[in-house]
C-alpha cells in the first residue's frame, strides 16, 4: 500500500498531468448528488475506498479526459500513473475543489453543477450537508461554495459575509478536507497482462469490467482504433439491419477472439494481443460481413433483433473470416451444413447455456467445414414435437418466438386476406408485434371461453398486415374466410404453413393440424 494522499496533493498531481485516465476506463458518470454524497462522507470521516493507480514508464497513446477537463501533458522522462480504480471519486474531488484548469471546450455538453455546504444544516449522520446547486438555487446567506476550500484568499472572502459562529463552523469543515487522507495503492509494472488481471479483479466486485475499452487501449496505434473500426463496420452493415450490433460490444470481442484464437471465453479475450487485433481486423471485418450476408440471404434473418441467439454469430464469423477482398465463396454442401447447424442450434437451445463450450466446439467444426467442403458437421441432437408450437406463447422478444418467425419467413408468407407477398426485409427489421396477428381472432375466441394462454400460442399466429387485421377484427374464421378469393386461398394457406381448410376447422383441430405442419417444416430445415 502506498502512502495515503491529501486531497490537495491529489489535485496537484492531476493538474500536473501525472495522474491520468486510460482509454479503457469508462467516462465520468456520477451524478451531482453522488458527488455531494462523497464530500459528505469525507466530511463525516466515513471510508470512501482505495484509489488504485498503475505506474508505468510506457505512455498510452489513447487516453480520456478527466470528466470535463483535458489534462496537461506530464513531465518528460517521468512515469505516469493511470487510474485503475477510483476514477469517479478522483474526478468528483478534482471537479469540486480545483480552480486552476478550465473545462475543456471539447466536451461542452458535460455540464458541472457546483457543490455547496449548507451552513444551516444540522449535523446528521444520515442526511447530507452538501448540495449540488445551480446558480439560481444558491442562497448566499446559507450555501457556501466548496471550490474555495483550498484557496485561502477566495475562502476568506467567501466567509466574510457570515457571522463568527458560522465562520468557525466553516473553518472546521475546511480543516477536515485539508486533513483528509485518501488511501492510494500503486501498481508499478509495464506488464499489461498483469494490469489487465488487476483491473479485472478490482472491478469484479464493483462496476462491470469494460474489457472492450481495455482491448481498445491495448490495440491502439496511430492508424488503428478498435472502437472507430467497429463503428465504421456498423455503418456498413446498418442497411442490412444489423446496426444494433453496435450495442453488443461483448459479442464484438467474442467475434475477434473466435477468429484470432479459435475460442471466445472471457480469459481468451484478455489474452488477445493488440498487434494480432490490428493485423487481423480485416479478417474479422470480412467474417462479420460474410455472416450477415449469409443470415440475410440464406436464412431471412433481416436484422440483429431477429437473431434468437446473437452469440451464434461468433462461430459463423470464424467461418467467413478472410483477408480476401471478395470474401469466401462457399459450396452447396457448406451452405447446407451451416443452415442445418443454424436450425439445430436454435431448436436445441444450444446457446442458452454453456455458451463458451459451444463456441469452442462449433468454431472447430466450422474450421473443418471450411478446410474440407465435403465435411459433414457433428450432429446436434434436437428433441422437439408439435406441442412446442402450442405450449409456447407468442412474444416477439422471446427466443422461441423469434425462431418461429424465422420458420414462417423461410416459406415466403403472404398476407392472409390480400394474398400480397409480405415484405420480409421491412417487417423483420422492425420485428414488432404489429406485423403478426391471431389467425383465430382473440376476441372471437374469448367469447368461446378459450383461455388466453391457448389463444396466444405460436400456432395461432402468422404474418397479417395491419390493414388486413382491421378487416378481420373479431370475425369468426368461417366469416372472414369469405373475404379471401377462393382461387388464392390454398396458396395463401400453404405459404402460411396452415392446412388448406384451416378457417373451416374448430380451434382445437386447427391448432393440432397447424402444429404438425410447423413441426414437419422445422424438421425439413434441420435435415
Amino acid at each position: 500500500m502506498s502512502e495515503p494522499l491529501t486531497i490537495r496533493k491529489l489535485i496537484e498531481r492531476i493538474s500536473s498531468g501525472d495522474i491520468r485516465i486510460p482509454a479503457f476506463q469508462r467516462g465520468f458518470v456520477w451524478t451531482p448528488d453522488q458527488v455531494a454524497f462523497l464530500l459528505d462522507s469525507i466530511y463525516k470521516g466515513f471510508p470512501i475506498g482505495t484509489v488504485f493507480l498503475w505506474q508505468t514508464d510506457t505512455r498510452l497513446k489513447s487516453e480520456k479526459n478527466l470528466g470535463q477537463y483535458q489534462l496537461p501533458e506530464p513531465k518528460r522522462d517521468y512515469p505516469v500513473n493511470y487510474v485503475l480504480d477510483g476514477q469517479q471519486r478522483l474526478t468528483s474531488l478534482f471537479s469540486a475543489f480545483q480552480t486552476d484548469l478550465r473545462p475543456s471546450v471539447e466536451v461542452p455538453d458535460n455540464e458541472w453543477i457546483d457543490i455547496y455546504f449548507d451552513v444551516d444544516a444540522d449535523d446528521n449522520l444520515q442526511e447530507s450537508s452538501f448540495l449540488p446547486l445551480k446558480p439560481a438555487e444558491v442562497d448566499l446567506n446559507r450555501h457556501f461554495p466548496i471550490n474555495t476550500m483550498f484557496d485561502s484568499v477566495t475562502y476568506r472572502k467567501a466567509t466574510s459575509q457570515f457571522l463568527a459562529d458560522k465562520v468557525e463552523k466553516l473553518d472546521k469543515v475546511q480543516e477536515k478536507f485539508k486533513e483528509a487522507l485518501i488511501p492510494v495503492q500503486s501498481l508499478e509494472t509495464d506488464d499489461r497482462n498483469k494490469v489487465a488481471i488487476v483491473f479485472e479483479r478490482i472491478n469484479r466486485a464493483g462496476t462491470r469490467l469494460d474489457i472492450y475499452q481495455l482491448l481498445t487501449a491495448w490495440s491502439w496505434s496511430e492508424d488503428f482504433d478498435l472502437q472507430i473500426k467497429f463503428n465504421e463496420l456498423i455503418v456498413e452493415v446498418s442497411p442490412f439491419g444489423f446496426e444494433d450490433l453496435s450495442e453488443d460490444q461483448d459479442l464484438q470481442l467474442k467475434c475477434c477472439s473466435g477468429v484470432i484464437l479459435g475460442e471466445a471465453a472471457p480469459a481468451s479475450i484478455l489474452n488477445m494481443q493488440g498487434e494480432a487485433v490490428r493485423k487481423r481486423f480485416v479478417e474479422i471485418e470480412a467474417g462479420i460481413k460474410g455472416t450477415i450476408d449469409f443470415l440475410n440471404k440464406e436464412l431471412r434473418v433481416s436484422s440483429f433483433a431477429c437473431m434468437p441467439f446473437p452469440s451464434m454469430m461468433v462461430a459463423l464469423t470464424s467461418f467467413f473470416a478472410t483477408d480476401k477482398a471478395a470474401g469466401i465463396s462457399i459450396t452447396n454442401n457448406q451452405r447446407q451444413e451451416i443452415m442445418k447447424w443454424f436450425w439445430r442450434s436454435l431448436f436445441s437451445r444450444r446457446y442458452s447455456a454453456a455458451v463458451t463450450k459451444h463456441h469452442a466446439s462449433d468454431i472447430v467444426e466450422m474450421q473443418k467445414l471450411r478446410k474440407d467442403d465435403t465435411y459433414i458437421m457433428k450432429d446436434i441432437p434436437v428433441n422437439i414435437d408439435a406441442s412446442y408450437f402450442i405450449k409456447n406463447q407468442f412474444n416477439v422478444a422471446s427466443v422461441n418466438t423469434k425462431a418461429f418467425i424465422l420458420i414462417l419467413a423461410q416459406f415466403s408468407p403472404k398476407s392472409l386476406l390480400s394474398g400480397a407477398n409480405v415484405d420480409l426485409d421491412e417487417v423483420l427489421k422492425r420485428v414488432n408485434r404489429n406485423e403478426f396477428h391471431h389467425i383465430f381472432p382473440r376476441k372471437y375466441l374469448e367469447t368461446k371461453g378459450v383461455l388466453l394462454q391457448r389463444i396466444n400460442c405460436l400456432a395461432n399466429f402468422c404474418f397479417i398486415s395491419s390493414s388486413d387485421n382491421q378487416k378481420i377484427k373479431d370475425k369468426a374464421p368461417t366469416d372472414y374466410n369469405k373475404l379471401i378469393p377462393a382461387a388464392t386461398l390454398p396458396d395463401v394457406m400453404e405459404h402460411a404453413l396452415c392446412p388448406h381448410n384451416a378457417l373451416d376447422l374448430d380451434f382445437d383441430d386447427f391448432l393440432s393440424a397447424r402444429a404438425e405442419i410447423l413441426l414437419n417444416k422445422t424438421k425439413e430445415l434441420m435435415r
